[in-house]
């Protein structure tokens, strides 16, 4: 029989941003408590210096003018900052706007250079 070694890396989706460990499951608990926000969100994880930075990008259910978009932004980046302790951005798009998926939601996009060459 063989034996298989112990699975190394991570099995769950927890990012740590600036040292806090972030569940997309919190993410989405907020996402669900806000009336104009449909269930559809992704956490877009860059790294434009040496800190990671987060990206919500959330979809409202109808379509909002500037002013309803930005004050809504703000309540959610505020809501982040107070429950989980971290500072993400917030995007707020347009009804259709984050992609859909057949199988599992892609709640987690990675666009961080990998160090190791492919």
């Amino acid at each position: 029989m063989r034996r298989m070694e112990k699975v190394t890396g991570r099995t769950d989706d927890m990012m740590i941003i600036r040292g806090v460990n972030v569940f997309p499951t919190q993410i989405e608990e907020i996402i669900l408590a806000e009336p104009g926000l449909a269930p559809y969100f992704q956490c877009v994880l860059t790294q434009p210096g040496n800190m990671l930075e987060l990206t919500v990008l959330a979809e409202s259910t109808k379509t909002l003018g500037d002013a309803d978009r930005v004050e809504l932004e703000k309540r959610i980046g505020k809501r982040i900052k107070d429950n989980i302790g971290t500072t993400a951005k917030i995007e707020v798009r347009a009804p259709g706007g984050i992609e859909r998926s057949v199988g599992k939601a892609r709640r987690i996009v990675d666009t961080r250079k990998s160090p190791f060459p492919t």
